[in-house]
């Protein structure tokens, strides 16, 4: 589905399908002036009738005309106002091209940028991955825009645009099947992001190798594919201030290696790359807006398979940080590949702070299932703005514990610490204790967990299915709030 905006001068009714707005409760006395004597008249007895509960009803006056009646209640957060978009989009994404006409006029809200917001949602909804759909007919839904009252300025415009572009660059990534976004189509995709006005360096498997990354690499070494650490660097400050990093977790496909997954969703697999794909959004998005700020994006690459030439457990692999790493089980590879990705960021540009993203364990679906990414971090002024960056924008996160104890859980005997916790529960917790071994200068860091939020089969509020591009609206936000 393709939505096409465009923004008019003219006002005043049309004969056209009319979008307009109400004070709660469906109040449409402030509508004459928007409707014909016979269309207010006749929509008032049908309100008579109506669920007035509802946000958002429809009105068929004849073949060529609909009205459609949304209800803006007097205190509603922005989350709040996308999910209106986002409703309409519901109930106008069927037939063949449609046009529809917004009377900005007609909106009663305290919020100035109202529109804008309304407009978003509707854009996010509208994502849907049909690249490989052999009879895919391009659909558009035109939305013209009546009026300059409460039109989002431009600069608004340009940062909206910029978020969705970034939010669906990371549903695409997702989407992709691992056979097409292996670990060397991703790369060379990334290196494409120079036109964006990103630094973009390209680590192959010889300088990860001069660098000691064997951790990464170990992960990747039973594929045919290689492995790589990707930087994305974006400079919008005046000055030489410390870059915000994030860091993401890209593994291309996991079978689990020798430690196999199960066959059963295994073709799920392609999204353990969601972590890295959501840093990639959010870069996208900071370069395209112009953000004022630096910040550093940094992803692992890599595809975890099955070999003659596979990591095995009971292997001991050297860190990029010196510290060795028993591996007790295949599947546990993630962090492997933070672990390196974490050290190296850390040393290399010494950021204000880190947060990094990975589908990491199944055991936080099972704690948060779908609602919530699990927060682990060791500032609590982080952890703070995190959340609250969340809220506004409806990517909950909940904060998880980290403490020493929880240590003992991952040392090793034969090597400085293990990848599992094979004594059982806190899967989560255990992993993100792991991480947190491999930030070795009190850097403020904070871990989110978001395999629950990552993928959704069923849609949710801003997205219809299948990726969903998580964690990029967050960290803008985030940045938006505390950082410009």
């Amino acid at each position: 589905m393709s939505i096409k905006l465009n923004y008019l001068n003219k006002t005043g009714n049309n004969s056209a399908n009319q979008i307009l707005f109400t004070k709660e409760k469906f109040s449409i006395n402030g509508l004459k002036k928007f409707l014909s004597d016979q269309e207010f008249s006749y929509i008032n007895d049908l309100l008579k009738t109506s669920d007035l509960k509802k946000n958002l009803l429809v009105f068929e006056l004849n073949s060529k005309k609909k009205i459609v009646l949304i209800s803006i209640k007097d205190s509603l957060k922005t989350s709040d106002i996308e999910n209106l978009g986002a409703e309409l989009y519901g109930r106008i994404n069927y037939g063949k091209n449609s046009e529809y006409f917004i009377v900005s006029d007609s909106i009663v809200s305290k919020d100035n940028n109202f529109l804008g917001y309304f407009l978003h949602g509707l854009k996010l909804k509208s994502y849907e991955f049909k690249k490989y759909k052999t009879k895919n007919e391009t659909r558009i839904i035109t939305i013209n825009v009546l009026g300059n009252k409460n039109k989002p300025s431009t600069l608004s415009q340009l940062k909206f645009k910029a978020l969705e572009e970034g939010t669906f660059y990371a549903r695409d990534l997702v989407s992709e099947p691992g056979n097409v976004l292996h670990p060397d189509e991703y790369a060379r995709r990334l290196n494409l992001l120079r036109k964006d006005g990103l630094k973009v360096n390209v680590y192959d498997e010889k300088k990860l190798k001069k660098l000691g990354m064997h951790a990464l690499l170990g992960v990747g070494q039973g594929s045919v594919r290689g492995s790589y650490l990707v930087t994305m660097e974006w400079n919008g400050a005046k000055n030489n201030s410390k870059p915000l990093a994030f860091v993401g977790k890209g593994v291309c496909f996991d079978t689990g290696g020798y430690s196999l997954k199960p066959a059963k969703f295994m073709e799920d697999m392609t999204y353990d790359m969601a972590g890295s794909a959501t840093v990639v959004g959010l870069m996208k998005n900071l370069a395209q807006r112009k953000a004022k700020i630096n910040a550093v994006g940094v992803v692992g690459l890599v595809e975890n398979m099955v070999s003659g030439n596979a990591q095995r457990p009971g292997d001991i692999v050297k860190s990029y940080s010196g510290k060795t790493i028993e591996i007790l089980n295949t599947d546990a590879e993630g962090r492997l590949v933070l672990a390196d990705a974490l050290t190296f960021t850390e040393e290399k540009f010494k950021p204000k702070f880190i947060i990094d993203l990975a589908t990491l364990t199944g055991a936080i679906i099972v704690c948060l299932g779908s609602e919530y990414a699990g927060l682990f971090s060791n500032d609590d002024k982080l952890s703070k703005q995190i959340f609250n960056a969340g809220e506004k924008v409806e990517e909950k996160v909940w904060r998880m514990p980290l403490h020493k104890n929880y240590d003992k859980l991952m040392n090793s005997k034969n090597a400085d610490v293990q990848n599992i916790n094979y004594v059982g529960g806190a899967g989560s917790t255990t992993a993100a204790q792991f991480l947190q071994r491999f930030i070795l200068k009190k850097t403020p860091w904070a871990h989110l967990d978001i395999a629950g939020m990552a993928f959704s089969k069923y849609g949710g509020a801003l997205n219809s299915g299948g990726a969903t591009g998580f964690g990029v609206r967050l960290l803008n936000q985030l940045i938006e709030d505390n950082y410009e």
